[in-house]
Order: C-alpha cells, then structure tokens, then sequence
C-alpha cells in the first residue's frame, strides 16, 4: 500500500514547529522538554521526505533548510545577544551561545540523521556536524573573533599584573578557537596566538628594560625565571599545549638578547650559538632528504629533494622571525643566518646540488601540473621566498643555467601555467642579482611573444596565396641564438612531407628579412600524425626524430637498423634511444626482429600493423637525457670566460699586481656568481700569460704585468 506524499512545505512546516520548540529549550523560555514519541515523528518526517519518489524526494532540499534554520537562528537571535555585550560579559555571553549551539547541532543532527547515512554519504558533502560548525564559525567566530582576541589578551595582561581573573573562562573561549578549526589549529594560530604572542613580546620587552636599568643580574634572573614559570602555568590552565614552546621561546630569546647585550661584546657568542643551531637544523634536514632518496625510485628521490626546499623555506621564516623579533633585527644575528644557510643550502643531495635543487622547485611550481598545488597569491610569496634562499647558493651561474634550460622547455613545449608568474620571478630575480643575470631569460619570453606574432603572419601569408602550400599543418617558433641554452643540431634527413614545410616557411621568412639565417632544431620538435593500425586509427604525438623514422615505412614494409640510420642520417647514439622507443618501451608501434629488449646494428623493423590501445591519441616519449652534465659544462666553460674577463679587467686598472693579491681580487670580484676555484684561476693566468695578455715580472716571477 502506498504511503501518502508529504509536500515540501507541508513536512517543513512540521519540522519547523520542531526547530523552534528547540529554540526555546535553549533560551529558557517555559517549554516541555522532548518526548520519545516528538523526536519518532520528527525523524520519522525527514525519512519519508527523504524516500519518496521523484520528483518528491526533498533530500537536496532538506539538506539546505537544516543550513538555513542555523543561519536564521545565529542572525535573529545569537548575533544580537553580543553585540549588546563588551570585554568580559562578551566572552561569557560567546561561551554560552556555543555551548547551545552544540546543543542544536546534535539535536538537530539526530532529527536529521537519514541525510547524514544516505543522501550525503553519496553525495559526499560536509556532514551534518560540519555544517552546523561552519554556520558558527562564518556568522558568529568571523565577526567576534578581533573583540574575543582582544579581551582574551587584556585579562592575561591583567593577571600578569597581579590581578584575579577567572581562568576557566578564557579556557572555554580559547576551545572555542580550537573546535572552530574542526581539527586544524589555522583558527587558533591565526586568530589568536599570533597577536598573543606579539602582545607577549611587547610586555616582556618593556618589564625587561626596567629590570636590566634597576636590578642586577641575579635579580634579573631570577624574576626571568618566575615570568617563565608563570607562563608555563597560563599554558597548563588555559592556552593551548601548542603554545608552550613558542611562548617560551619568544620571551627566552628575547630576554637572552637584551640581557647580553648590555655587554661589549656579549652578543657574539649569543650569535656564534645561534649560527650553530640553525646549521645543525638545516644539516640534519639535508641528512633526512639524502637517507631517504636512497632509499627511494627516481621519482620518489625527487620528490624528496622537492620537500627538502620546502622545508629550507620553513627553516628561513621561522629563524627570520626569531632574528627580526627576538634578536631585534641585529646585523650580528643577520650574518649568522647567511653563513648557517650558506653552509647546508650548498650540499649536495642525490647528486643534485643546492642550485640544482632550488631550480628543480622553482621549475615544478611553475609548470603545468606540478605536485605544488598553489593559489596565484601563494605561488608568489613562494617565489619570493625562493629568490631569497638563492642568496645562500654560491653557484648563482649554476642556479641560472638549469633554470634556463627548464625555462626553456617550459616555453616550448607550452607547459608554463602563468606567463605573469614566469616574469614575476624574473623580476624578483633581477633585483637580487642584476640584470646580466636574467638578460637571456628575458629575452626567451619575449622571443616567445614575438614567435607567436610571426606564426600569425605565417598563417596570413599562406592564406594569402593559395599557391604555396605546406601540405600540413606546420607551427615554427622562431628563437634568437644568444637567449637559449644551445642545443644538438644534426642535419636530419627529413621525408619529403616535412622537407615542404620547410622551403615554405623559409619563403616566407626571408620576405621578412635577409640577414638572419634559419637554423633548424629538429631534435626539439613535435609532430602529430595518424598511425592506421588494423584495429583502429590512432592519433600518434611524437617528436620530429619519432615522426621521420615512422614515415620511412609509409615506402617501405621491413627496415634494418643501418637502413634506418643511412636514411635519416642520425648517430648511433640518438638512433638508439629514437627506435628504443618506437620498438622496445611502452608503445610497440614497430615489431623488432630479434624480439628483445636491447638493440643492436643488426635487428630489423616491421610497422606493427596489430598495435592497438584503449586511447585514440597517446604520446610516445623519448627515453630521457640527463642534462645534468651538459649543463655543468656549459657552466665550466663560460666559468673560465668569466675569470678570465675578470684577471685583465684587474691587470687592465691595476697594471701590476702580485699573484696572490690577483687572485684574492679575483674572487672577490666573481663572488656574486660562484665561488671559483683556486686552481681554476692559476690555469686561466697562465693561458693569459700564453696569449700575451699577461706577463712575468722578470725580477719577480710572482708578480704579473699587463700588456696594453
């Protein structure tokens, strides 16, 4: 037998004749508690509503009018009740107002309960607890939170006075702090220790000054130890456990400071101590991220090398914070800061080094799906952060040429997910190290700007005269030499389909100008082409290397190894890792006789007719080259370009300098961009002396002449 429809309206006005019995329970007004056969009907209600059949199933709707019956109740009632209360009677009047709104929650919770087990359970929304939380933390916390704070703070100074106060009180409105979190500590911290923890500072640096100007150091002591023990004690009856060792901290570290520094020279070891704790900090992070890289794939390892700079990022605000608070923003505890970063932010890990590392990050928050998920505002406070840690790295030329080369296939191959955050940190970076340093970075945006103008013109050029044709979509981005990293170029022989493309675009660009040459990077292109397998046709993206191989057994059935290599003129090296992926990987788009995993000069190759995949488009990538090595060269040769600059710059203003003198200007002089090596400077003296830039004082062979 059928049951009848409960209309929208109908049930509501019955589960509101509920609510509102609920309301007057919790303000006191003469209202007969629930009965067990109330609270049946009541959820009984909200199951059958729950339950009928569309279009009568009110779950969705239900689920917003038990939200609403909290706003309605906090807006009409709870709200007003404190605005009419200040300081003290304010906090009483919150601690009551949540201790019924817990109370509405969990009757509310029970009359409501089908939508907690069914509707939301497959709709995953917020539980119902949750919601009603939330409703509290919105309407009333966001509003109350600054007068809360502030009274809190004014009864704790009252009591370090000397004054009574009611500590159970400021208890209940600190938890109040706590459960608004629902399990995260950011309410509190944010809204409340922070400016408590100011507030403290403040306090004991005035009390502090009085003490050190009248008593003696005894003295002083021993009433710094009763303050501490005191605030230990504030912690145990009513702050938060977490609070205790950042309330110690800021009140030690500041007492310790204006206490010795009363005394010449009493800073130093006080400083001397700090340097060693924050490099024993960083040193033992480095030693985790090392360990457990070791023990880690690649790709683990690498993650693990990402988290290390996350948590340089941490060590640097916190101890920053200590040094700008506690140490009043000293020089001394400034200097010690920089050396202790500048020891562990310069060891290697995995292999990488510290530049390494720090470009690998910067490059993993500005691409395309990186693991670093983070909004525009904290993408750049991060990079800020960044910028400041490169400060620390002694190989900036190093930092430089990996971000460069990560830079750059970020442009190309369009996987930088903000331009603004790419010339933002560039930006940031100019200032801190100048402008030669980002001159080429910068120009590689603006390449791209330009590139994608020269594209438009391209496609308006073909347009314009139906006669030149490429036959298929081509895309070129045009790049100036001097801004990117250099790479491999070999003369590939290509199929005559990409061969057209070329002779047009290079028609049109030399309608544009006659000076510059095109030079064509192929191992940096992509190309899309349709694989027509027995089973279905599938949409192939591959690089230009991949694309050509495939193409040759569009005129041929079974291709050898050196048929291959002839045909598309590569080396033995790049052709291995080209038909290692085509043959041996993932993707079998070619049969390889023998069937095995490695290659050799005497396999053979057959187009897999029989390839098939669940996807119509897949991208087969290359086996990845460690570019870790190209990169140190490059930097070791543009290295000896820099000091040898440097010696005639010297020898040029100075005419005659003895050896030892040179070579500490040398340093000094390089300082900014890496720290060179001894040795590496006594070589490029003696190849200047070879090539008669330089030479040997004849009286005293450690002494240097330049010669104009």
């Amino acid at each position: 037998m059928d049951r009848e429809i409960i209309e929208l309206d109908q049930g509501w006005d019955y589960m509101r004749k509920g609510i509102t019995k609920l309301k007057n329970v919790l303000e006191g007004l003469p209202e007969k508690p629930f009965c067990s056969e109330e609270y049946i009907l009541l959820y009984t209600t909200i199951y059958n509503m729950c339950t009928q059949k569309p279009p009568y199933d009110y779950s969705q709707q239900l689920y917003d009018k038990y939200k609403e019956a909290f706003d309605e109740y906090i807006k009409s009632t709870v709200l007003p009740a404190l605005r009419e209360k200040h300081d003290e009677f304010m906090l009483r009047e919150l601690v009551k107002r949540w201790a019924n709104h817990k109370v509405m929650v969990r009757w509310l919770s029970r009359f409501f309960q089908y939508l907690d087990r069914y509707f939301i359970a497959r709709r995953s929304l917020p539980v119902l607890s949750a919601v009603g939380l939330t409703c509290f933390r919105d309407l009333v916390h966001m509003e109350v939170r600054a007068n809360a704070r502030d009274a809190v703070i004014s009864l704790i100074d009252k009591e370090r006075e000397g004054e009574q106060i009611e500590r159970l009180l400021l208890k209940n409105v600190l938890d109040i702090f706590v459960a608004i979190g629902m399990g995260q500590m950011d309410q509190y911290e944010q809204d409340f220790e922070i400016q408590m923890l100011d507030d403290t500072a403040t306090y004991y640096k005035s009390k502090a000054t009085n003490w050190i100007e009248g008593d003696s150091c005894p003295d002083y002591m021993l009433k710094a130890e009763e303050c501490l023990k005191r605030e230990r004690d504030r912690v145990a009856h009513y702050l938060h456990s977490s609070t205790e060792q950042k309330l110690v901290e800021v009140e030690d570290l500041s007492r310790m400071y204006r206490l010795y520094h009363k005394i010449p020279k009493g800073l130093d070891p006080v400083a001397n101590m700090f340097k060693q704790h924050v490099t024993a900090e960083g040193t033992m992070l480095v030693q985790q991220a090392e360990e457990a890289s070791n023990s880690q794939t690649a790709n683990g390892s690498c993650i693990q090398e990402q988290v290390l700079i996350r948590k340089f990022i941490e060590l640097h605000d916190k101890y920053m914070a200590y040094v700008n608070d506690c140490f009043m923003n000293h020089t001394l505890f400034h200097k010690a800061l920089k050396e202790a970063f500048e020891i562990f932010c310069n060891k290697n890990v995995a292999g990488s080094s510290g530049a390494e590392l720090l470009a690998t990050f910067c490059d993993n928050i500005l691409k395309k799906g990186g693991s670093e998920k983070l909004s525009d505002e904290a993408i750049e406070e991060t990079l800020e952060k960044v910028v400041k840690l490169l400060a620390y790295i002694s190989d900036k030329d190093l930092f430089a040429e990996f971000y460069r080369k990560k830079l750059a296939r970020r442009l190309l191959f369009d996987r930088s997910s903000n331009e603004d955050h790419e010339k933002s940190i560039l930006t940031k970076l100019k200032q801190q190290c100048g402008g030669q340093f980002t001159s080429k970075m910068e120009g590689m945006v603006t390449d791209l700007t330009l590139a994608r103008d020269n594209q438009t013109n391209f496609e308006e050029y073909l347009r314009n005269d139906p006669d030149v044709n490429p036959g298929i979509d081509i895309t070129v981005t045009v790049l100036t030499t001097g801004f990117w990293p250099s790479y491999k170029s070999f003369d590939l022989n290509l199929p005559l389909e990409m061969v057209r493309c070329v002779e047009v675009f290079k028609g049109f660009y030399e309608t544009k100008t006659k000076q510059r040459k095109l030079a064509w990077i192929y191992s940096l292109g992509t190309c899309n082409i349709n694989g027509k397998f027995e089973h279905k046709t599938i949409e192939l993206i591959l690089s230009t290397y991949q694309a050509a191989a495939l193409l040759l057994f569009n005129s041929a059935d079974r291709l050898s190894y050196s048929d291959i290599m002839t045909q598309l003129n590569l080396t033995h090296e790049d052709l291995v890792r080209l038909l290692h992926s085509l043959s041996c990987a993932k993707y079998k788009i070619l049969a390889k006789e023998p069937n095995t995993k490695t290659l050799s000069p005497n396999d053979n190759f057959e187009f897999n007719s029989k390839f098939t995949d669940r996807m119509r488009r897949i991208k087969i990538p290359l086996p990845p080259v460690d570019e870790r090595k190209k990169v140190v060269e490059d930097v070791d040769k543009d290295r000896r370009y820099a000091i040898d600059a440097a010696i005639v710059r010297i020898m040029k203003s100075r005419k005659i300098l003895g050896h030892q003198q040179l070579v500490l200007e040398c340093v000094e002089l390089l300082g900014r961009m890496f720290k060179p090596d001894i040795k590496a400077i006594k070589r490029r003296i003696e190849d200047l002396i070879t090539r008669d830039y330089l030479e040997r004082d004849k009286d005293n062979s450690n002494t240097y002449r330049y010669l104009a």
